[in-house]
This record gives structure tokens, C-alpha cells and sequence, in this order.
């Protein structure tokens, strides 16, 4: 770890304060406005929260992968929009550029990352290219210095919010798989790039996806990530062990957080004369919650670790991601059966958190594509 443990517990000490303090209390405004307050946001910039894994030279904490969970276990014990926000300037919208991009293009646009002046958006999914990301049909015709991008990406997180957007497109025609794929830089008021409303989700308000559409984009030859061609794609892929470990985190602190609520609303709520806490079938339901949480936090840890040691944690990172969301949504729906009726009305968290947790099944790869990961490892593993 690049910094001491007395350092690190009160990074930990200070968002976890941060979490309880001001972003639990600020849940129900994030909901009823779908937005995120501006004072809240600018406490986030202060803190550090959208550099925490952007390198210090470039004005951020430099985490590693072990400090990043840990860091994201406290952040998810409240709404995921707060932690959605940032962390496209942490994650994907920023690790492009920070594994493969060109000196000159991170120090024109890390620091403005780190500090949160930018809010960064990675652009991949398209109407017909999800799970098979490498389908996709955006193109990037060069043009001089220049290249002419077109295409429509879909379900794009912080799109409306975002100052720049990591956009992967086609720029061999001839090449059907990955490796005609790009990635560039496209800043927002590119010409050409226009965002579309937020969409209306199942839950996480307040975090907002939209289409980006691209319609004859110009964007400079000087923002074609690296300074190479048909290398975007693996761009993309550099960073997904480190994605995935991030949000199995989340889906951990969230679990926890649902447990949390469920133990003590069973330790007040009373039927037959005592606290539903002291009846065997509800205790079933708190004792393996907290046996599946604590199986999580081990692996993401065990991983992360790993990584940190320059492992490849490709096979480890989705075994992460398919337990740790598959765990949540099994730990939020005990916590709504606990609450019985009061865990199906939008008075207690419950409620919502069944709604939100739903989606960390789906992205960052689908639980299924995780299935299909782990085992084309083993098999190519096994065979040498």
C-alpha cells in the first residue's frame, strides 16, 4: 500500500463520516429532485473524492486497488448516486487515459478530472452492441487532423453531466472484431455530440444515464487515445478487472447498509410480545446475510490485493463482480422481508434499495457474462 495505515484510517474515518452525516441525511432530497444538492457536490470536489484513484502527479490520492475498495465500502452505504457521480472520474471515464493515453493528454485533462472541474463519461454501449461490446457500428472516419465520428451510444452514466467523454468507435471498416475499435477524447461542446434526456430508470435516482449522439463530430486527430489506431478496444478491456472490483465493492457496502437497517428495524419491531428478532426464522435471514457479506468483502479484498501485486485478476475480479451482486440482491430482499409491509411502502430505505441494487447484476458485465469469463479462463487455463 502506497501509504501508511494511520493514513489510510482517516481517509476511511472521514468518508465514512461523510456518509453518515451529510449523504444519508440528503437521500430523500436526491430523490424527490433526481439530482444531487450543489453544496453536496462541492464538498465532494473538496474532499478528493473524484481523484482518488487518479495518479497524485496529476492532482489526485493515487489509491491502490486495495485502498479503492476499502474506500468504496463506505461510500455505498448510502444512495449509489453520490457514488455513481464520481465515479466515472475514478473508474472508466478516467483509466483510458491514465493506462494508455499520450503525456500531453492526461496533463491536459487528469487534474481537471481529479479536482472535479470535469465530470468524465465512457461512451461503448450502443442500441445493438452491449454485452458484445465489440459489435459496435460508431465510426471514425479520419479527415486530415482530424477525425469525423457518427453513432449512437446508449445507457451512458453521467452523460448529461459530463465535461468529456471516452467515445469507443470503428476506424477500420474492414475489421469486424475489436481490433478496428478507437478511443477518443470528445469534449462536450464538440459540434456534432449532443446528449438525450436522462433516462427513466427502475431505481438509482439522481444518477443519470442518456444516449450521446454523435452526428458528423470532429474531433482532433491529438484526441485518438495513445496516438493509436485499433487499440481501443483493449483500452477498454485494461480496465475492467479494476471496474468490476470497484462495484463488487459497492454491491457490498450496500448489502451492508440493507442489513444494517434490517437488524435494528428487527431488534425495535415487536410481534407476539417481542422483537421479531428473537424468532429463529428472522435470524436465519440476518445470520446468512451476514455470512454472505462477510464471504464478499474477503474476496474483493483477496483480489484487489492481488492486483495491487500486479496479478492477472481477470478470472478473480469477475468471480467478484458475479458473487458480490448476486449476494446484494439476495441480502436487500431479506431486508425487505424483514420489514414486511413496511419493507414494500417507500417510507424506509428498503423499498429503494431493492429498486437500486437491481441494476449492479446487469452492468459492468452482465452476471452471465461473468459465468462465460470465468469459465473460458478455466478452460484455457486447464489446457495449457
Amino acid at each position: 500500500m502506497i501509504r501508511d495505515q494511520e493514513t489510510l484510517n482517516l481517509l476511511l474515518d472521514t468518508v465514512s463520516r461523510f456518509v453518515r452525516e451529510r449523504l444519508i441525511p440528503a437521500e430523500e432530497t436526491v430523490i424527490e429532485n433526481d439530482e444531487i444538492p450543489a453544496d453536496i457536490v462541492s464538498e465532494m470536489r473538496e474532499l478528493g473524492l473524484f481523484g482518488l484513484c487518479v495518479p497524485e502527479q496529476y492532482g489526485g490520492l493515487g489509491l491502490t486497488m486495495e485502498e479503492e475498495v476499502l474506500i468504496a465500502f463506505e461510500l455505498a452505504k448510502t444512495s449509489p448516486a453520490f457514488r455513481s457521480l464520481i465515479g466515472t472520474n475514478n473508474g472508466i471515464g478516467s483509466q483510458g487515459l491514465i493506462v494508455d493515453g499520450t503525456e500531453e493528454q492526461k496533463n491536459r485533462y487528469l487534474p481537471r478530472l481529479a479536482s472535479g472541474e470535469l465530470i468524465a463519461s465512457f461512451a461503448l454501449t450502443e442500441p445493438e452492441a452491449g454485452s458484445d461490446a465489440a459489435a459496435l457500428r460508431a465510426s471514425a472516419v479520419r479527415d486530415g487532423d482530424h477525425y469525423i465520428l457518427n453513432g449512437t451510444k446508449r445507457f451512458i452514466t453521467n452523460a448529461p453531466e459530463a465535461g468529456i467523454y471516452t467515445v469507443m468507435a470503428r476506424t477500420d471498416p474492414e475489421v469486424k472484431g475489436a481490433g478496428g475499435i478507437s478511443a477518443f477524447i470528445v469534449e462536450k461542446d464538440t459540434p456534432g455530440l449532443s446528449v438525450g434526456k436522462c433516462d427513466k430508470k427502475m431505481g438509482q435516482k439522481g444518477a443519470h444515464t442518456a444516449d450521446v449522439i454523435l452526428e458528423n463530430c470532429r474531433v482532433p486527430a491529438a484526441n485518438l487515445i495513445g496516438g493509436k489506431e485499433g487499440v481501443g478496444f483493449k483500452t477498454a478491456m485494461k480496465v475492467l478487472d479494476k471496474g468490476r472490483l470497484h462495484i463488487s465493492a459497492i454491491c457490498t457496502g450496500a448489502a451492508e447498509r440493507a442489513l444494517s437497517d434490517a437488524l435494528n428495524y428487527a431488534i425495535e419491531r415487536k410481534q407476539f410480545g417481542k422483537p421479531i428478532a428473537e424468532f429463529q426464522l428472522i435470524q436465519a435471514m440476518l445470520s446468512d446475510s451476514r455470512a454472505e457479506i462477510y464471504a464478499a468483502r474477503s474476496m474483493i479484498v483477496d483480489a484487489a490485493r492481488r492486483r495491487d501485486n500486479k496479478e492477472n485478476v481477470s478470472t478473480e475480479a469477475s468471480c467478484c463482480k458475479l458473487f458480490a451482486s448476486e449476494m446484494c440482491c439476495r441480502v436487500v430482499d431479506r431486508a425487505v422481508q424483514i420489514f414486511g409491509g413496511a419493507g414494500y411502502v417507500a417510507d424506509y430505505p428498503a423499498e429503494r434499495f431493492y429498486r437500486d441494487v437491481r441494476l449492479f447484476r446487469i452492468f459492468e458485465g452482465t452476471t452471465q457474462i461473468q459465468q462465460i469469463v470465468i469459465a473460458r479462463n478455466m478452460i484455457r487455463e486447464a489446457q495449457g
